[in-house]
């Protein structure tokens, strides 16, 4: 909206100045003020006067409403009213047959009847130049008139109006938008400066405007959802943008097969995003669009790609018994729906697939726990998708109890903390007790904290359960205190006979050898006697 303001009182400002024009007989006429400066619709006197003393006529000349106010023999005052634009008045006279005139400079000022911010477009982007134009409306003088762009009220700049009052101006500012000034109010003000004339700066606001600026990355929005959709699965849909502003006048919103889910959005400093739990039915088409659509300002970003949705079953495994006793024949079957094929079956050669496939077995104890393991695929918009299915099967079997599971032969010290390890296995788990032959007392399987003498004997251990039972014998010694006795009874003598031995060879062997070196040493001196008493040559 435009800002108008009243018309002003304000003194008239004259220059009084005589202007003399040479006439007949130095006849001289002349307009006082020689200059006015006025507010427009103001009045003025002005005098005419001349020196002529013959035949003399006086007169004004003047666009303007005048009054002949008083007058004497060679002088007139006028008043000029309604004065609306500048105008220069003359005073003229005829002296005799000869003419002669002056004229003085009237100045109109007036403020400007309008000052308007032209409307600025709904959005501005950040990094572009924004030109706001301010549109004036009067105002005089224009040499003397500027126009202000404010941003609240920080001056971004200044210009001389210019042209004729009567001519509407508008003067065109550029600046470049930036996310500071989102939000910012501008205006325009007009700054009459009559500053030289004596006179104030005199100032006319517009009504301020606001700016808003957006910024929008070069990406577009990022889509984070799978390609391919599961019949009777739970879906997230996910899409996101970052580095727009302001985020928080985004909107940000998923589309999919031309509906729009239930979905929630997300608008945080710089970023938007948007997400949707999708329940996938069979009512949904085999191929689905997936739209992402940002809209800021008047910009519109958008993602879309096309979603394949499917139907596929886990592959059905069975076995023809899941607990069978040891021996029996098991069928082992792992079937493929919904145009899928069995790839992989475990304990069948690899085969091309196919909708079926089974084999059969004899269960035996090494099968007990064994996992059968089947798997299906599907192939669906160029991509393989697996299904796998797993089963157990349990095997009944009798006792089993061997060397590994119960050594045979036991030797412990007594008194001692021994642990007798002596485990069955089977399916169901067999129960074990281990008896003495003599007389039926029981070994304690486990831990025995403190080893008897009477422990001592051959035990036989007995594995049962429902599916059959075995036995196993166990000869269990135990080395009691007067064993020990005896033992080293027997042993101090050998050992010192031992010694005894070893120490007479030694000496017969040292005895030997210095007998034979003496009889060496006995024999070197006799041939030295002999060399000695032979004859010279």
């Amino acid at each position: 909206m435009a800002s108008t303001r009243a018309k002003p009182t304000l003194p008239l400002l004259l220059a009084l100045v005589t202007v003399v024009i040479p006439g007949p007989g130095d006849a001289q006429v002349s307009i006082h003020p020689r200059e006015a400066f006025l507010p427009q619709g103001g009045s003025v006197q002005v005098n005419c006067s001349s020196s002529c003393k013959e035949d003399l006529s006086l007169g004004l000349e003047t666009q303007w409403l005048k009054d002949e106010l008083e007058s004497g023999p060679n002088w007139k005052l006028f008043e000029l009213s309604e004065i609306g634009e500048d105008s220069s008045p003359l005073c003229f006279e005829n002296c005799g047959t000869v003419q002669s005139s002056a004229s003085a400079t009237i100045t109109v000022y007036s403020f400007p009847e309008s000052v308007e911010l032209r409307p600025l477009p709904a959005w501005q982007q950040v990094g572009k130049d924004l030109t706001l134009r301010c549109h004036v409306d009067g105002g005089a003088p224009r040499t003397q008139l500027s126009a202000v762009l404010l941003r609240g009220e920080e001056i971004l700049s200044r210009q001389p109006v210019g042209g004729h009052p009567k001519d509407p101006k508008e003067i065109t500012f550029t600046v470049l938008a930036g996310r500071g000034d989102h939000g910012a109010n501008f205006s325009c003000r007009t700054e009459l400066d009559l500053r030289p004339q004596g006179l104030a700066l005199f100032s006319n606001v517009s009504e301020a405007r606001s700016l808003r600026t957006f910024d929008l990355p070069a990406t577009i929005p990022k889509l984070d959802t799978p390609d391919l959709l599961e019949v009777g699965t739970q879906q997230k849909l996910f899409c996101s943008l970052e580095g727009l502003f302001p985020a928080s006048e985004a909107r940000i919103y998923l589309e999919l097969g031309g509906q729009m889910p239930t979905q929630e959005s997300t608008n945080s400093s710089d970023s938007v995003s948007a997400t949707a739990l999708v329940e996938v039915t069979e009512e949904f088409d085999r191929t689905l669009p997936l739209r992402c659509v940002l809209e800021l300002a008047d910009q519109i970003l958008e993602t879309q790609r096309t979603l394949t949705v499917y139907n596929f079953s886990a592959p059905v495994l069975t076995l023809s018994q899941l607990e069978v006793s040891e021996g029996s024949q098991v069928t082992v079957k792992c079937e493929a729906h919904s145009g899928s094929k069995v790839v992989l079956l475990s304990g069948v050669e690899p085969r091309p697939p196919t909708p079926q496939v089974q084999f059969t077995l004899n269960a035996s104890s090494e099968d007990h726990k064994r996992s059968f393991f089947c798997s299906a695929a599907l192939e669906v918009a160029g991509k393989f998708l697996f299904k796998n299915q797993t089963l157990e099967l349990h095997v009944l079997y009798g006792p089993r109890l061997d060397e590994t599971d119960c050594l045979g032969n036991w030797t412990w010290q007594e008194g001692s903390q021994q642990t007798l390890k002596c485990q069955a296995w089977g399916n169901p788990s067999p129960k074990m007790t281990c008896r003495r032959k003599a007389d039926g007392a029981l070994l304690p399987i486990g831990v025995v904290k403190s080893v008897k003498q009477e422990m001592n004997g051959t035990y036989v251990c007995h594995a049962f359960s429902s599916h059959g039972n075995v036995t196993r014998n166990v000869y269990l010694t135990v080395l009691y205190h007067s064993q020990n006795n005896w033992t080293i009874i027997i042993l101090v003598p050998v050992l010192l006979v031992i010694v005894g031995l070893v120490m007479a060879a030694s000496y017969v062997y040292n005895r030997q050898r210095k007998i034979r070196i003496y009889k060496l040493q006995k024999a070197q001196e006799e041939a030295i006697k002999l060399k000695g008493q032979a004859p010279p040559p």
